[in-house]
C-alpha cells in the first residue's frame, strides 16, 4: 500500500536521512531521494520545496528520535545521584551509533553554509542530554535552575565529550544498530562515570 500524508513524510525523512550520511549534503539530490523513497518527486516538492528544508527535517527527524531514546534521568534508577550516573552512561551509549557520529561530521562539514542546520545537530545530539538532565538536577538533587545548567554541562563534558571527540576523529569504535538501553552494564564501563558524579553529589548545590 501506497504511503500517503504523515506516513509518507517520515518515511521521506528517514530515507532523505540516510542519503544525505552516504553522499553528504552537496552530493545528494532531491531526484535520488525521491527514487530511494518511491516516491514522485512531485510528492517529494509538496512535502518539502527544498533540499535545505528536507535536509533541516531530517535533523529535526533524528532529534525527535534521540531524545526519545534518551528518556529522562529518573527512568534509570531510583536513587537520583545513580540515575545522573546511569544516564550519562547511556548518552555515551548512544553517542556510540555510528548514524549519529556522521550526522555530527555532516554538521560540522555544512557549518558555514547551513549554519542554522549545523546548530540543530548540536542542539538534537548535546542539548538534548543537557536539557533533561538539568531538569533532573533541579528537580531531584536540588540544585538552582542556572547551576543546574552548568552542572549537568560539566558532567557531561567529563564523562561523555572526551568519547565524542574521538568518535569524530574516527578513534572510537561504534556500532551500526541503536545501542538498547538495557545493555548498559555490558556495554559500558560505569565505574569512573559513577565516580565524576560521586565529586558532585558530594558537592551541597547553593540554595
Amino acid at each position: 500500500m501506497a504511503r500517503r500524508g504523515d506516513a509518507l513524510h517520515e518515511h521521506i525523512l528517514d530515507t532523505a536521512k540516510h542519503v544525505f550520511l552516504e553522499t553528504g549534503y552537496d552530493r545528494t539530490s532531491m531526484d535520488t531521494i525521491a527514487a530511494r523513497a518511491a516516491t514522485s518527486k512531485r510528492s517529494l516538492y509538496a512535502h518539502f520545496p527544498t533540499k535545505e528544508a528536507l535536509f533541516v527535517g531530517s535533523v529535526e527527524r533524528s532529534q525527535e528520535l534521540f531524545a526519545d531514546r534518551l528518556g529522562a534521568p529518573s527512568e534509570y534508577a531510583a536513587d537520583p545521584w545513580e540515575a545522573v550516573a546511569r544516564f550519562c552512561g547511556r548518552v555515551r551509549q548512544m553517542l556510540s551509533y555510528a548514524p549519529v557520529i556522521q550526522m555530527c561530521r555532516l554538521g560540522i562539514a555544512e557549518a558555514v553554509r547551513l549554519p542554522q542546520a549545523a546548530a540543530q545537530i548540536h542542539d538534537s545530539f548535546l542539548l538534548a542530554a543537557e536539557r533533561p538532565l538539568a531538569r533532573h538536577l533541579s528537580d531531584e538533587c536540588g540544585y538552582a535552575t542556572t547551576e543546574a545548567a552548568t552542572t549537568a554541562e560539566g558532567l557531561l563534558g567529563v564523562t561523555v565529550y572526551p568519547f565524542l571527540v574521538g568518535a569524530l576523529f574516527g578513534l572510537e569504535k561504534l556500532c551500526d544498530t541503536v545501542p538498547a538501553a538495557e545493555d548498559l552494564d555490558t556495554d559500558i564501563d560505569l565505574t569512573q562515570i559513577q565516580q565524576a558524579v560521586a565529586l558532585h553529589a558530594r558537592t551541597t548545590p547553593s540554595s
